[in-house]
């Protein structure tokens, strides 16, 4: 990964071409810094048609079941670029998609009515922005050469994901979270300002800088870019963290600051000789360790893990995660013990401790670019009902349905994240204490109607008693926006009467329409899951 970082005579020439297309911007130029540094001009921009020998890899970059057919991919390298490219777009009548990493569960950027693709491939930028006392990461950036540069750079880090190749930009606009979070919140929990490429109502684009500052007249752009989706509003060009409280001028304090060390491990609990009682109370056990350690400041909060509860075939159920700091192991030890009491079998452990950034930089394995997939998602504010296992168990153990990929993953949630309150971000869920994760891959297009039913059916028993989805009450909070699901929308999967803007962003939604009519009241930017204009 390249970071494209410009002089300020580029920088210069940059606003001045943005200054001859007539495009208007709402702020002076020095006010979105340039990395500093010796470093040739940006990448871009690109100008990529069917044609052209790289197109098949731009169109296909996220879930094999979509494969976009636009008119053009513009692979941009600057926030001037970006501009030109969404102009050029609004002016001919096509519709805009957004790429930074990827990493998209749905066809909101491969939609076939996308005609423009906008890819930050060339947008890597992370580094300290002086003008704002605060980092700068352009959202192109990977998490994981995010992670690399703030780490090596200053000592610093953000409580992002644990797949390194996700795109900076989607993650973040969907709020961000991971291995740390329990510790320091989510990521959005850190961010300070965000540019953001926008149409106005006469079809003009334009750069927009929006901070958490209350005297900021553009604060509600700010906020709805803390979980309130990608593709929504704009494009987002560049991201400054600073975490909330944080003084002075020595970078090395404004974020937090990562352990030296981590304890990794594997545990697995083998399918083999485990009952439907068993199965049930490793999953009980493992939520209910999460509501007795899932409030801020607990010691536990340094450990973080992930059940995933696999089908039948593929032999044992497996917990992976870290113990972050020194001295993990006692802390580990006692949390298999209580995950495997009364469970019947024996779990196989593995550990190993490593720097904090090889663990980073390693990451979860295959990032399932190369699958057909379908996932879905929610929270828990306590543990599963007793219906709600014994659907799951169901499901994971159907012998009329052969497919070891398919996995419900329990991750833990809450700690520090819970300290937010729900309207302060637009992450409206923030008293869950488990996040979950429903998941179904497989290679041959062939037998996508039989796996879509599969997690589909076991995605609608789970919460048939809320009109299978996860309806916000005393046992589930609804939804994760970064794990977007179409059948949330469908009156076919979802029978509640709650509209599926409730299910990711609560009593938010009504904030977010307003900032939509404000700042892109055109609807230029839109998918299957876009917030409406209120």
């Amino acid at each position: 990964m390249v970071e494209h970082r410009r002089r300020d005579l580029l920088r210069a020439t940059a606003v001045a071409a943005v200054a001859a297309a007539a495009v208007v911007t709402d702020q002076a130029p020095a006010a979105a810094a340039a990395p500093p540094g010796d470093c040739p001009p940006p990448l871009g921009p690109v100008r990529v048609g069917p044609d052209d020998p790289r197109y098949a890899d731009l169109v296909r970059r996220g879930n094999r079941r979509f494969v976009g057919t636009p008119d053009e991919v513009r692979v941009v390298g600057s926030t001037a670029q970006v501009v030109a490219a969404v102009q050029e777009a609004v002016r001919a009548g096509r519709r805009i998609a957004v790429r930074s990493g990827g990493h998209c569960f749905e066809d909101f950027v491969d939609d076939p009515r996308v005609r423009t693709v906008i890819d930050l491939s060339g947008m890597t930028a992370v580094y300290y922005d002086p003008l704002r006392n605060a980092f700068a990461v352009e959202a192109g950036a990977t998490l994981g050469e995010v992670y690399r540069r703030l780490y090596l750079g200053w000592g610093v880090t953000l409580p992002g994901g644990s797949c390194p190749g996700v795109g900076a930009g989607g993650h973040v606009t969907g709020g961000g979270y991971g291995p740390l979070s329990r510790l320091h919140g989510l990521v959005v929990d850190h961010l300070h300002a965000v540019e953001v490429v926008v149409v106005d109502r006469d079809g003009t684009a334009r750069t927009v800088t929006a901070t958490r500052e209350p005297s900021d007249p553009n604060r509600d752009l700010w906020w709805a870019h803390t979980g309130g989706g990608g593709g929504n509003f704009g494009v987002v060009t560049r991201f400054w963290f600073r975490s909330p409280g944080a003084r002075g001028d020595d970078p090395g304090r404004l974020l937090p600051r990562p352990p030296a060390s981590v304890l990794t491990f594997t545990v697995r609990w083998p399918w083999e000789g485990m009952d439907e009682r068993g199965f049930a109370r490793l999953a009980r056990n493992f939520t209910d360790w999460c509501v007795r350690y899932g409030a801020p400041g607990a010691p536990q909060a340094r450990l973080y893990g992930e059940l995933l509860l696999f089908r039948r075939p593929a032999g044992d159920h497996s917990l992976i995660g870290q113990v972050a700091g020194a001295d993990g192991t006692r802390l580990l030890d006692d949390h298999v013990a209580a995950l495997s009491d009364g469970v019947g079998v024996t779990p196989v452990v593995t550990r190993e401790t490593v720097p904090w950034l090889a663990s980073a930089l390693r990451g979860n394995g295959d990032d399932g670019k190369q699958w057909r997939l379908k996932t879905k998602a929610g929270y828990l504010r306590g543990g599963f009902t007793d219906r709600q296992l014994a659907a799951v168990h169901h499901h994971l153990t159907r012998t009329d349905y052969e497919n070891p990929a398919g996995s419900l993953s329990l991750n833990t949630y809450g700690g520090r994240i819970n300290a937010v309150a729900p309207a302060a971000t637009a992450t409206a869920q923030r008293d869950s204490v488990v996040k979950l994760f429903y998941l179904a891959g497989w290679a041959d297009p062939a037998e996508d109607a039989r796996h879509l039913a599969w997690i589909r059916e076991f995605y609608r028993d789970v919460y048939a008693d809320t009109g299978g989805v996860p309806v916000p009450g005393g046992v589930n909070d609804g939804s994760y926006i970064n794990y977007p699901d179409v059948d949330l929308a469908d009156p076919a999967w979802n029978t509640s009467g709650v509209p599926w803007h409730t299910l990711y962003y609560g009593a938010n939604y009504p904030r977010l329409q307003r900032v939509k009519a404000r700042w892109d009241p055109g609807n230029v930017f839109r998918h299957r899951l876009s917030v409406q204009a209120g």
